[in-house]
């Protein structure tokens, strides 16, 4: 079984090394990921300039690349690369990622962007991703995924993309997992205003995650917020079938 891995933290992130180490135990993995931080990019691709490839010594992988592209740029660009050398990709993973990806913040995350642009090239794919941007504790993520793996492997729909999350800590302090259904992720947000000189003033953006209480634990942000590990089964087609027939009553013409 061949698989590719990629991430928005860039190639020499922790939690790529440690994802690409527990998957290598069970498959021969390639890697192909960004050269530098691309985190909240999106599910960008790029179509107006060159993407730059580059190969790289990776340990635990078969064959790697860096690339100036997007997540989903080394994804697609990746498969095809490897394709082209008679390497054929079966399932992708995206991640570990610094930093949880639930809720509305999937529309965001170059991580979970990564694991759709798997699905959409037709294969099963899972963004993995730990809830601290100073992630430290992978452990657990990556049994996570291993057991992904082991327990999807035929059974998952290339139309499915499975997120999983886990809080950043060791594994003996996780409550448990939960399948959980995606929340609304939002932030107590602000941009910082910076006198760029030149009469330009810059923004950047940071905000800290609200703390809900009495939502259903049922959610992804509910259940990492009570030290649980989750897992979201998540369709690219975000077609709300139920408008269907009251937008045709409309009569919009």
């Amino acid at each position: 079984m061949n698989i590719l891995v990629s991430n928005d933290d860039g190639i020499e992130a922790q939690g790529i090394k440690e994802l690409v180490k527990a998957l290598s135990g069970e498959a021969s993995v390639y890697v192909c990921a960004p050269d530098g931080q691309r985190s909240a990019s999106g599910h960008g691709i790029t179509v107006s300039t060159y993407i730059t490839v580059q190969e790289e010594k990776f340990e635990n992988a078969e064959y790697a690349l860096s690339t100036s592209g997007t997540p989903a740029d080394c994804v697609k660009l990746g498969m095809k690369i490897l394709a082209d050398r008679g390497v054929n990709i079966d399932m992708v993973f995206s991640g570990i990622n610094h930093g949880g990806n639930m809720g509305t913040d999937v529309f965001y995350s170059g991580t979970v962007a990564a694991a759709i642009e798997g699905s959409i090239c037709g294969v099963p794919s899972v963004a993995v991703s730990v809830d601290s941007h100073g992630a430290t504790h992978f452990e657990y993520a990556a049994h996570l995924a291993v057991e992904a793996l082991r327990k999807s492997r035929g059974r998952l729909s290339p139309d499915i993309v499975l997120n999983i999350n886990t809080p950043d800590l060791p594994a003996e302090e996780i409550k448990g997992l939960k399948l959980t259904t995606l929340g609304k992720r939002e932030y107590n947000e602000f941009f910082s205003p910076t006198d760029l000189g030149n009469g330009l003033t810059g923004y950047r953006y940071s905000g800290d995650p609200v703390i809900y209480e009495g939502l259903p634990d049922t959610l992804d942000v509910m259940a990492m917020q009570d030290g649980y590990a989750s897992i979201t089964p998540i369709h690219r087609d975000l077609t709300s079938y139920d408008m269907i027939d009251e937008i045709r009553n409309w009569r919009i013409e």
